[in-house]
């Protein structure tokens, strides 16, 4: 019996296709399309709509709290690529060592805030914060340091970090099952070899595990930029964009001005600057990928 016998007729293949693609159009395609087209108009909703052509676009080009909600997400993105993307690296490469014991127990513990809602972190993590019975300022009056506590959620030098930690620590575990397939797919030869040749301990890691990991890697990057791009939940329930707009991420931006200030062309035009944005971040993210590894 060959393959061709055994392969499913087209038909079969497109059957199986056509719900999950019909469901990727419906709350994908299609509502980034009607963003697109009421990104054109001054629309409130109901049935008057004025045809405005790009002065929402060029609205938005000089929009100073658009540019600062863009900003706050890069620096949320920087620090998340330092957190998740570089601790699931270390704990991964930790995990593959001979040295730790009850791995499985070890991962499912670290991936489970991965299943946890967004909302239910950002409300753990607020009580954390809070000044006056939050864990941890108690852990800092218990070890002595009470001159370094401050209102975690409330002073704008801190709140981008602070709201930050949370992302950080609730996505560790995605990247760590990430790397973990990643290793365990290199052929255990070259580690042999790499024991043969003296390669061991962080020269292993250095030398051989990462650069072998580095495709994976480069989904990491991205799949990061991307995820912390579109953040919303954490920071609506924590800090709701403030104190003043301190923590403003352009997800909560689009939605100020679509559901709260019923401006639904205008916000329609920023989620069209977000996509935009978040593209280019992530080519450019694979540009600068791809030199790197051109110049090795």
């Amino acid at each position: 019996m060959t393959s061709r016998t055994l392969r499913p007729k087209n038909r079969v293949i497109a059957a199986y296709l056509a719900p999950g693609l019909l469901i990727y159009c419906f709350i994908v395609i299609v509502p980034l399309i009607i963003s697109l087209i009421y990104s054109f108009f001054d629309y409130s909703g109901g049935i008057s709509m004025k045809f405005t052509g790009l002065k929402n676009y060029q609205h938005l080009i000089r929009d100073i709290d658009f540019w600062s909600s863009f900003k706050n997400n890069l620096v949320i993105i920087l620090l998340s690529m330092v957190g998740q993307i570089g601790i699931a690296l270390v704990i991964t490469i930790f995990m593959m060592s001979k040295l730790l014991k009850l791995k499985a127990v070890h991962r499912n513990i670290i991936f489970l805030p991965v299943v946890v809602s967004a909302i239910v972190v950002g409300f753990l993590w607020t009580m954390i914060y809070n000044k006056d019975f939050g864990l941890l300022n108690f852990l800092m009056k218990a070890l002595g340091m009470e001159s370094l506590i401050i209102p975690w959620l409330d002073n704008p030098k801190y709140v981008i970090i602070s709201v930050s930690m949370p992302i950080i620590w609730q996505y560790i575990g995605f990247y760590l099952v990430i790397f973990l397939a990643a290793i365990q797919s290199i052929p255990g030869e070259i580690y042999e070899s790499a024991d043969i040749d003296g390669a061991v301990g962080i020269k292993r890691s250095l030398y051989i595990t990462i650069p072998l990991m580095s495709d994976t890697l480069k989904v990491a990057v991205m799949l990061c930029i991307a995820g912390n791009m579109k953040i919303f939940d954490h920071i609506y329930v924590m800090t709701g964009g403030g104190p003043g707009t301190s923590s403003m991420v352009m997800a909560q931006y689009a939605y100020i001005n679509s559901f709260v200030m019923f401006k639904l062309g205008y916000g329609s035009a920023i989620s069209i600057g977000i996509l935009v944005l978040s593209l280019s971040l992530i080519l450019l993210s694979r540009k600068l990928w791809g030199g790197k590894k051109d110049e090795a």
